[in-house]
């Protein structure tokens, strides 16, 4: 099923039009003018199975690149309509150490043995992905035209309930999570750990910096030196925030988890997107872990099995 998206006015609209280049890329409702088809599902290689359910690396196409993604499918007959399934999006990793098969294993191994189907998409540049790497998702529409795509691939899958899919998202992943479901009203309920979700003002001022932060390497700076900060630009940086979009949810829910101990995503970006639910009468639930890390490391059991209730009851 190819992705048809709402125009500004809210009516659907069919017409291709070509990826949009540059920082207004990000705007949202740019992001909502294009279409997102994705194609057919196709095996590279079958794995080791899980204990029950199978895996393979299969492949989709973005932007006319081929993009690889982990899938895992349950064993036995689908329930009527399809098995519930989930896009998986992972956070940043650097590109050239990526694998497919490697990291996240026990959180995809938890969602796969509760009965979803769950694609895990390799970002383009990631693996044995076609494309260049992006800069990380705040900054470039790429990786979240990844992920659209690979909903719409999902959805072709003929064991896959075309209407009970979700997303699941992890640092980066969460905001890549966040902004495709305000793009996307057809993906029905998202779960974000230690995602970076918080409006720009705060992405600019509490996420660390990485890298030399040269203006010729840090996309940050270069938005910063391009437009200047969001409270000298507020339209620009609202038009390209997912937060300032949070009533298009129309109740659809989330649920967050973070650690307070989180050196790489700290809190008040979880904080900052409940607050706006909040605000936007929007359906969430905020867990918080004390003194845990940016991976739940100390909790991960409990906040796997939160997450696989959570979609078991919204999908």
């Amino acid at each position: 099923m190819a992705l048809i998206l709402a125009s500004v006015s809210g009516v659907a609209t069919t017409q291709a039009q070509p990826a949009p280049t540059g920082d207004a890329a990000l705007s949202i409702e740019r992001m909502r003018a294009r279409s997102y088809p994705g194609s057919a599902l196709t095996t590279r290689q079958r794995l080791t199975p899980g204990a029950n359910y199978q895996r393979r690396i299969v492949s989709y196409q973005s932007d006319g690149l081929r993009i690889n993604a982990l899938l895992t499918v349950p064993n036995g007959t689908p329930p009527k309509g399809g098995w519930p399934a989930i896009v998986f999006n992972h956070g940043y990793i650097p590109p050239r150490q990526y694998q497919t098969t490697e990291r996240y294993v026990a959180y995809v191994d938890a969602f796969a043995q509760a009965g979803f189907v769950v694609l895990k998409p390799d970002y383009r540049g990631h693996g044995s992905s076609e494309g260049e790497p992006a800069a990380a998702a705040y900054w470039s529409p790429e990786y979240t035209t990844d992920v659209l795509n690979a909903f719409s691939s999902l959805q072709k899958l003929g064991s896959v309930n075309p209407a009970r899919i979700g997303m699941w998202g992890h640092s980066m992943g969460g905001h890549i999570t966040l902004r495709a479901m305000i793009i996307n009203p057809q993906i029905k309920a998202g779960n974000i750990w230690a995602g970076v979700v918080g409006p720009y003002d705060l992405i600019f001022s509490d996420l660390p910096r990485w890298g030399s932060g040269a203006a010729d390497n840090d996309p940050r700076a270069h938005m910063l030196a391009k437009y200047g900060p969001p409270d000298r630009n507020l339209a620009l940086y609202r038009a390209i925030s997912p937060n300032a979009f949070l009533p298009d949810l129309k109740g659809r829910p989330l649920q967050l988890h973070h650690g307070t101990g989180d050196t790489h995503v700290p809190i008040s970006f979880s904080q900052a997107l409940a607050s706006g639910l909040k605000a936007a009468k929007q359906p969430y639930t905020l867990f918080t872990y004390p003194g845990d890390d940016h991976n739940l490391t100390r909790n991960l059991s409990v906040a796997l099995k939160r997450s696989v209730e959570f979609f078991k009851k919204s999908l």
